[in-house]
Parts: structure tokens; sequence; C-alpha cells
């Protein structure tokens, strides 16, 4: 028996119901707020993702499915929607118009890293990607959007936000940090001594306990931040407080990719072990540039599915749609012309072997119909249909053509 690879797994059943509501509900609500799908490929260039999500990632430096096409080309699959859809966004010439541009995305993305609850090699993400607005606005339209996303799957959340700062205020802060981070280097674990050189901001999101506790007393950006970083993270969290969604400012989140600046977030539950990200996001306005793109400011999200599915309230299932069978055999072909007239305007369960009429309302019952309608010998003779509303207990016989 061919099983799944290791850190991958069927959606079926209950779970496939849980991924098609999320996705649904998280379209939806995109929707309503100006957002239009977009689709990029699974496969592509690994330039693409050393030059946005950095080299000095995780994501790039170990977790990565690279490799080399039979073209000779390095491509990998994607570990994350951001890169691709913005990559997507400069191939189109989108960002040489005055325009504003947002797309929301579903799909699966692939990380060869170890496989736990919550966290696959190959696992989906729900995400926007807001283009062309540079207003801290967009930021608290983007964070509203993912709590009201939230609040219509029943899941409960906390809000984490920090500021990344901009190219003023960054560089002199980072020169700060690696001189504290220098003098402690001994005592720091072999990923972040790596991170002083390449990327020492994310030495704050070391999770080793002890990095943590000689962490708790290094410069923090958001003390050192320019005016207009300083303005912007002030005004997010006034919108915040007026709109009453509740926060936390966590001076150590600097999320795991690049090519982040100002805002960033992270939206954490309790609810699945230890406090884990359920969603995360924030701006990115140089990435558009970096890929050779015209300046634009830029903003998104993503939410992971799996970490969210078993959080999900899902919604009282109803009765809906026919079950139609027949009770002889010379019943089972009147029944092809029935069902494709009624699939017209709803959901249609044909079972094409004859049975009794308790196995037929045995299988009414397992596809959750509405309505059991059944042909048999009489039925035949009459011209009818014989339904019986399953939820009201009602039976009726229906002439075949005003059924």
């Amino acid at each position: 028996m061919i099983n799944p690879l290791r850190g991958m797994k069927d959606l079926t059943f209950d779970e496939s119901a849980r991924f098609v509501h999320i996705v649904t509900t998280a379209i939806g609500i995109a929707k309503r707020y100006g957002y239009s799908y977009i689709e990029t490929p699974i496969l592509e260039e690994t330039a693409l993702f050393k030059r946005s999500v950095g080299e000095s990632s995780d994501i790039v430096g170990k977790e990565m499915y690279q490799f080399e096409d039979k073209g000779s080309n390095d491509v990998c699959m994607r570990p994350e929607g951001t890169a691709g859809v913005v990559r997507a966004f400069i191939s189109s010439k989108l960002d040489r118009q005055e325009m504003k541009h947002k797309f929301y995305y579903y799909g699966p993305m692939f990380r060869y890293e170890r496989p736990q609850k919550g966290r696959l090699r190959a696992f989906h993400q729900f995400g926007c990607e807001s283009f062309g607005e540079g207003s801290v606005y967009e930021d608290f339209s983007i964070i509203s959007m993912i709590s009201q996303i939230f609040e219509a799957l029943g899941i409960g959340f906390e809000l984490q936000i920090n500021s990344l700062g901009c190219t003023t205020c960054m560089p002199p802060y980072k020169q700060n940090l690696v001189g504290f981070l220098t003098n402690i280097k001994e005592q720091l674990c072999e990923d972040c001594n790596r991170r002083i050189n390449t990327n020492p901001i994310r030495v704050l999101d070391c999770k080793n306990e002890s990095c943590q506790t000689l962490l708790k007393t290094s410069p923090k950006l958001i003390d050192n931040l320019c005016s207009e970083c300083d303005n912007d993270f002030t005004k997010l969290t006034t919108l915040l407080d007026k709109e009453g969604i509740p926060y936390t400012i966590n001076t150590n989140l600097v999320r795991g990719l690049d090519y982040y600046n100002k805002a960033a977030f992270e939206f954490v539950s309790n609810d699945i072990g230890s406090q884990s990200a359920i969603a995360g996001g924030g701006r990115y306005d140089r990435l558009v540039e970096f890929l050779d793109g015209k300046p634009t400011p830029a903003v998104g999200f993503a939410i992971g599915i799996e970490r969210i599915m078993e959080l999900v309230k899902m919604p009282q299932s109803t009765r809906e749609g026919i079950y139609l069978g027949a009770m002889s055999e010379e019943a089972v072909e009147t029944l092809f012309s029935l069902a494709t007239t009624k699939r017209k305007e709803t959901k249609v369960t044909l079972e094409y072997a004859s049975k009794g009429f308790k196995s037929h309302m045995k299988g009414a019952e397992k596809a959750g119909a509405r309505y059991c309608a059944l042909v048999g010998e009489d039925e035949l003779k009459n011209g009818t249909v014989w339904v019986k509303d399953l939820e009201s207990k009602e039976e009726s016989a229906v002439l075949r053509e005003h059924f």
C-alpha cells in the first residue's frame, strides 16, 4: 500500500468540509473589502524566494522543496504566497498603473520542516495582498478583515503587533542591536550567532528560552522609530482601540520573512497547544522594487488553514437536496431524466441500484437529503413519483411532469 509522504495528508470527509467552510467564509469577507481572486503557479524560480523571503531566513536556508527541472532551471515549490503574487503583479505590469489593486488567494504551500500538530510539509494558506495604498488605514483595514474572518468562524484570538521601522530608523537600530548581541554572543544559540551577521533582527524571534531571557534587555526598535513610523504606529493603535480590537505590543515580533517593514502583526491562539500563530502579515513597501518593479506600497497577510481547522465552529448542518431511487429494475431508467431536470435547481443523490423501501430511506438519511423520492411499479403505471419530506415527514404522490 502506498501512503502519503511524511508531513503531507489527504483532506477528506469532515476535514474537507471544514476546509471548504474556511475558504468560502474568508472569500466572502475578502470580497466585501474589495479583493478579487488571483491564482499563481505552485512552481516558481528559486531566485524569486531568495530575493524576497531572504537567503538568511529558515525558509530559504533549510525548508524549500528546491530542485533542477529537466530544462536545467533552478525551481522550487512555493513556500509562501506573497512573493508569487508580487511577481505576478510585476509580470502583468500592474506596478506601472496609478491604481490600487487588491487580490486574495488560497492554495497549497510547501516547506520541508519537522511535521507536528498544525504544521505540515504540504499545507494551505488563505491570503490577501493590497498594492498601491501606503496609508496606515490600510494596515488597520487588513487587521479588521482578519478579525472579521475569525469571528465568522467562531475562533478566539489574541492580536500581537509591532513596528519594524523603515530605511530611516532601521539601519541605526540594527547597528545598535548588533553591538548588544555581540556582547552576549557566547551565551546565544548557534542559530542566533549565525543571524548576527546575516539578519540580526531575526535573533529577536528565537524560540530558545535561554536566548529569550538574554534578549529581554535588548534595545527595542519601537523605542527608536523615526517620527513617520512612530506616528503611523500610534495611529494604528488608536484605530484598534477605537474599533475595540484588543491587542498587545510584542517588541520581539519580527515575522519570519525579510520583506516586512513598518507594521507587522500576528494573530495567535492558545487553543492549539502552546501559543501559536494562526495568521500573520504586515507591510512590505519595498518588495515590489526588490523584484524589479516600480516602487509600490503594499500590505498583506496569510492564514494557516491547517492551524485553524480544529478551532472552527461549523454551522449546524441542514438537510439539502433530493435522494432519488428506484424500487424495481424497470424504474431505474426513469430516474435519469428526473435527476437531470432536478439538478438544474438542487443537489440530487441518485441511487442506480433497485432497492427496497427501508434501504432507500437509510440511503436518504446518509445523504442528508431533504426529500426522498422513489419510483416503483405503481408509480410507473400512474406516472407519479412518491416523495417524502424528511423534515416535516409529509408524504405525497407527485405527477412525474410536475416533479
